[in-house]
């Protein structure tokens, strides 16, 4: 679909709404727990264009259920709207930009609640305006557009069918189309983010799998894997990143030195009186009082500068080892379509991307498959989590090749790590 121009936005908006046509189709009987025939969730922006839409569903014997009117006094959005979805037999969603900015999130908000809707009841999605995003988790369904001169029409004939007569209406089984190719998901968050250092890598649950990817990942253990490859950074990387601990080696440290020095100096007493002219009983030689004094001097000066270094490597270290991880999760995460990113320890970027054409470029460049796999893997290790953070952040820290890529609108996988070769960045 062509964007659209706000000019173009607001005829559709203000445009008259054409008459149904009542006498072709038939509101079909409300069953048992059923009040409603029809669920319309829509932002309040909106509410001019959906209300007349109301009006002319209601004067063609349809009930519709809307929160204005519909919802109960006294308990939360999510509970009226799970039981108004629950006695609907199907759930009209008013997409545009404000509705996708506000009223989806709250639908995302409780995606348990809203997957268990999908699988249950028809999902309408109509696009008030041409361009709107249509969000990952309802873009393989077919859309109705509000610009459609026939739109009331086909409309009333989605709403009128049974709901056993609909086919392909569900998300069960999911295949995400190419036209959401290169699209940032929702973000992870460290579990243990509010207590999180900067010496220390986010832990993040891989308990349940984010429902988001519920929709996308076949298998559910490979993202249990991936994450549990994340959290291996914190058990194995930075048991000697905490201040305390460095403190404690460099004093052990120093006390071994200082046991050296004592010891070399009654070593030293001995030799010299053993072997030289006679010195005083008790005198210890100047040069290693001069040694001992010196060293007890340079001690907390370089302290001072060692404890600098650490705190400056902190950040830069944790991020590295992260990304070194991600990348080994993103060797059996591309195989589902999705690549991790991260830039910072408390937080991993989702997108979802197909690296086949990408892959089938590393074949035709290395004769030999086991060495084109090799390459592939190597490049997916080193460039993966840089690559799933340009793409979730819409930027490219170089300008974009004048070639054609095999992600449509954007920067390939092997483009980026041609690019990244170009200027030596393999590790």
């Amino acid at each position: 679909m062509e964007p659209m121009n706000s000019l173009e936005g607001e005829d559709i908006l203000s445009q008259p709404t054409a008459p149904l046509s009542p006498s072709i189709h038939v509101a079909p009987t409300l069953r048992d727990g059923e009040c409603y025939h029809v669920f319309i969730s829509y932002s309040s922006t909106d509410y001019q264009w959906t209300h007349s839409l109301i009006s002319q569903l209601e004067s063609c014997g349809l009930q519709v259920c809307y929160h204005e009117r519909d919802f109960t006094p006294g308990r939360t959005v999510l509970e009226n709207m799970s039981d108004c979805i629950q006695e609907s037999q199907k759930v009209l969603l008013v997409l545009s930009p404000e509705f996708l900015r506000s009223r989806w999130c709250l639908l995302e908000a409780n995606m348990s609640l809203f997957r268990d809707c999908l699988e249950r009841k028809p999902i309408v999605p109509v696009l008030l305006e041409p361009g709107v995003s249509v969000p990952l988790h309802l873009c393989h369904l077919t859309y109705l557009e509000a610009g459609d001169p026939d739109f009331k029409n086909k409309l009333l004939k989605v709403l009128c069918t049974p709901n056993q007569h609909l086919q392909g209406s569900t998300v069960v089984p999911y295949h995400p189309p190419t036209i959401y190719n290169g699209k940032a998901l929702q973000p992870l968050i460290a579990a243990n983010d509010e207590a999180l250092n900067k010496w220390d890598s986010g832990q993040f649950s891989d308990m349940e799998v984010p429902d988001q990817l519920r929709l996308i990942i076949r298998n559910h253990e490979t993202y249990r894997k991936a994450v549990r490859m994340i959290n291996s950074v914190s058990e194995n990387k930075v048991f000697l990143r905490p201040v305390w601990v460095r403190v404690l080696i460099y004093i052990t440290g120093i006390i071994f030195l200082l046991g050296l020095v004592a010891f070399s100096t009654y070593i030293t007493a001995l030799f010299c009186i053993g072997s030289f002219a006679p010195q005083e009983e008790n005198t210890t030689p100047t040069g290693v009082w001069v040694f001992t004094i010196s060293g007890l001097c340079c001690f907390p000066f370089g302290f001072f500068i060692q404890i600098c270094l650490w705190m400056n490597d902190n950040e830069k270290y944790i991020l590295r080892e992260m990304q070194k991880a991600i990348g080994q999760a993103n060797t059996i995460l591309s195989e589902e379509k999705v690549l991790m990113g991260c830039r910072s320890n408390s937080k991993i970027y989702l997108v979802y991307v197909s690296l086949d054409s990408c892959k089938r470029e590393f074949a035709e460049t290395f004769s030999e498959l086991a060495v084109a796999e090799d390459m592939f893997q190597r490049a997916l290790i080193f460039f993966s989590s840089g690559y799933a953070c340009c793409l979730a952040k819409r930027h490219f820290p170089f300008p974009l090749p004048s070639s054609t890529g095999h992600l449509e609108g954007g920067v390939c996988f092997c483009q980026y790590v041609s690019q990244q070769l170009s200027v030596g960045q393999w590790a």
